[in-house]
């Protein structure tokens, strides 16, 4: 098929398109200087973000999916021949097409003020472009659905009455369980549900994984579903636990297949804070998937604790996505004492908060102990909101050893 009618093919089809409005908007407005990057995890909804944006475009414009097999490798150029260099181009997946940088980057110098172009990839690599690119791109990263807007995408308005707070809760346990994808949030059948999560991360370890690293997909799989097994990485004792499955692997294709899922924006890896290097080489880094579904639907996991924390992580990593400022990390002493996040801005900590799904008179102490350890090496604990701790069971403000201590509930914190 000529080029010509598969662009014309792609923008029909984005104009026809119909589906639900999310929270996070593309920077329209930046276009006029710059080129504007869009990415994330696949299947979390760039395409329709990028198809409401096009439709909410005036004048001359066009949308194409770059994924398209009957795309050839000079398909930049041919797009180019066919639309000019005035107006707005929405270009998605771009990243599949070799020499995509070089292209963006001669087209925006040249045509700058005239074209706007809007692009997108499921690589994180695509935010922090080679040299030729630094500089001309105002960057976003879309996530699966926060629960603010898995609550929007399900017609729910919070109540804060004792039915609505009930309600909120069954709404939190179902958001764990299945994730915030927008194709399983409006999935009805839970079977269902499980399926679909299933084929996203098979798909993304295949496409966006195994593809990158060079690894094969069922070495890139098995690695993805100890990923979701262990709350923490350590490439040495991960090669032990692949061995003792049958697969000899070297420390350094694991090393390469963890960038890969962070790439893919499969996984993320939180490393301890220390000032001293040794210490961060040393310990292990805890492991968050994009996504709760993926807990369960992958390895069976029914861990409250590890649904609690992750979904924890993944408001403070979209958090991170609007200040690149904000570091995200864990602590830990020598005694043993654990807090489950440090944020920081610099070498500076901000904010420790600790994660409990259910908090009893036992469990309370140690975790209070714990960030209290923390609260002291830091420096916190005199101002609101530095100490927090996220539960199901508990809220209110505690002072403790002259620190202020609030404790908050998981579905209220999210919706903050």
């Amino acid at each position: 098929m000529e080029p010509s009618k598969v662009f014309a093919e792609w923008t029909v089809y984005a104009s026809e398109s119909r589906f639900r409005a999310r929270k996070t908007l593309l920077p329209l407005t930046l276009a006029e200087r710059k080129l504007i990057a869009l990415s994330g995890v696949r299947r979390a909804g760039k395409s329709s973000l990028l198809m409401h944006s096009f439709q909410k475009a005036e004048s001359k414009k066009a949308y194409v999916n770059l994924e398209d097999s009957r795309l050839a490798p000079d398909a930049l150029d041919k797009l180019l021949e066919w639309f000019g260099d005035e107006g707005t181009l929405f270009l998605d997946e771009i990243s599949s097409i070799e020499g995509w940088e070089g292209w963006l980057a001669r087209v925006h110098e040249m045509a700058k003020g005239r074209l706007k172009i809007i692009c997108s990839s499921s690589r994180a690599s695509f935010i922090k472009p080679a040299k030729p690119l630094r500089g001309r791109m105002a960057n976003v990263e879309l996530f699966p659905l926060s629960f603010a807007e898995f609550l929007e995408f399900k017609g729910i308005t919070p109540v804060h009455t004792v039915a609505g707070r009930g309600a909120l809760e069954r709404m939190l346990e179902e958001y764990l369980i299945h994730g915030g994808f927008p194709e399983v949030v409006l999935t009805q059948n839970n079977i269902e549900k499980l399926t679909i999560t299933q084929e996203y991360f098979s798909d993304i370890v295949a496409l966006d994984v195994a593809e990158a690293s060079s690894q094969n997909v069922e070495l890139a799989e098995l690695f993805g579903a100890a990923l979701l097994k262990y709350p923490y990485f350590s490439a040495s004792k991960f090669v032990n636990t692949l061995k003792s499955a049958g697969y000899g692997v070297a420390k350094s294709s694991l090393l390469s297949l963890e960038r890969c899922m962070e790439e893919a924006y499969l996984f993320f890896f939180v490393p301890i804070f220390s000032f001293n290097i040794a210490d961060r080489l040393q310990y292990s880094r805890k492991v968050y998937p994009v996504d709760t579904g993926f807990l369960h639907a992958v390895t069976g996991i029914e861990d409250k604790g590890r649904f609690y924390e992750t979904a924890v992580f993944l408001k403070l990593r979209r958090e991170k996505s609007i200040d690149p400022l904000i570091e995200i990390n864990y602590w830990k002493s020598k005694e043993g004492h654990e807090v489950d996040f440090v944020i920081r801005k610099g070498m500076e900590a901000k904010q420790l908060i600790q994660v409990v799904y259910e908090l009893g008179e036992e469990n309370k102490s140690r975790e209070i102990r714990a960030i209290l350890k923390a609260a002291k090496e830091f420096g916190l604990g005199k101002e609101k909101d530095q100490l927090i701790v996220v539960t199901k069971n508990h809220e209110g403000t505690e002072v403790v050893d002259g620190c202020s201590i609030h404790f908050v509930m998981l579905r209220d914190w999210l919706l903050r």
